[in-house]
């Protein structure tokens, strides 16, 4: 879990770095095809080889990667666009967005208490977004549409990964969203990268790849219950990352809010054991 933690704080950190020049989409094609290099790397090295992307189920691969292409480029947009620890607190949200969805896609029960941890978990939300206080910006939706994006995507991987393995999941995730932004980001040209983000592009798909590895590996090793917790330590981390790059103020609201989130979240994950 704190490999996972580091992981998508110093993608948080290349990625403001990455668009003070480029935009998401052309972010998300380096992005993409630096993981794409770095999958089929070990899938060559692997026993079974490229036999293993073959897939049954390859319409649900498209509408995963639909789902976490747009929640990707909406969480790149909301970092150059509202404080880091705000986003991470609207980020944590994701969980309850599957709650909420899950027994539409998935068939699971929707019960009075699961709708009370979901109105909890927005409470939260409130408190972070402060509306009335502050004014709440296109950044702020953004990050809201970002959890809802990866709360689709949860979903899928849930039903893609009875059939498909990891590597399989990787491969046509890294293929299928070069192929997104490379028709996205095409349209005026798709520019070359100065030396000077290079080095933060790399770090961006490794870190999208390690992210996705070490928490999955996190939860083959220990439950739910467990792992969900031990992330909320992103908050606090990535609110001082933000002051100090980025002298971003640390507001109690977003923590009051983030702990409010944390408790839904974890009401939730209660009710499903």
């Amino acid at each position: 879990m704190m490999g996972a933690v580091a992981s998508f704080v110093l993608m948080a950190i290349a990625g403001r770095a990455i668009l003070q020049e480029i935009n998401t989409f052309e972010l998300m094609l380096y992005r993409s095809l630096i993981g794409l290099a770095v999958v089929v790397f070990f899938i060559a090295r692997s026993q079974r080889g490229f036999a293993q992307i073959r897939t049954g189920i390859f319409g649900q691969h498209i509408t995963r990667n639909i789902f976490h292409f747009a929640g990707q480029n909406l969480w790149f947009y909301a970092i150059a666009m509202i404080p880091l620890s705000q986003l991470v607190a609207l980020e944590f949200t994701s969980p309850l967005w599957v709650a909420l969805l899950a027994p539409l896609l998935l068939g699971e029960r929707l019960t009075w208490q699961k709708l009370l941890v979901v109105f909890l978990g927005f409470i939260g939300v409130l408190i972070v977004a402060r509306p009335g206080v502050s004014p709440i910006t296109w950044g702020h939706v953004a990050g809201i549409g970002a959890a809802l994006g990866f709360a689709f995507n949860a979903i899928f991987t849930r039903k893609i990964m009875r059939r498909d393995g990891v590597l399989t999941v990787l491969f046509w995730m890294t293929a299928m969203q070069s192929l997104f932004a490379l028709l996205l980001s095409s349209q005026g040209g798709i520019p070359w990268p100065s030396a000077q983000i290079w080095p933060w592009l790399v770090v961006v798909g490794f870190t999208g790849l390690s992210a996705h590895y070490c928490l999955t590996s996190a939860l083959g090793l220990a439950p739910a219950s467990i792992v969900a917790p031990m992330e909320f330590i992103r908050l606090p981390i990535i609110a001082i990352v933000g002051m100090w790059l980025y002298q971003e103020p640390i507001m109690a609201t977003v923590f009051i809010g983030g702990a409010v989130i944390l408790v839904a979240n974890l009401l939730n994950l209660r009710l499903k054991s």
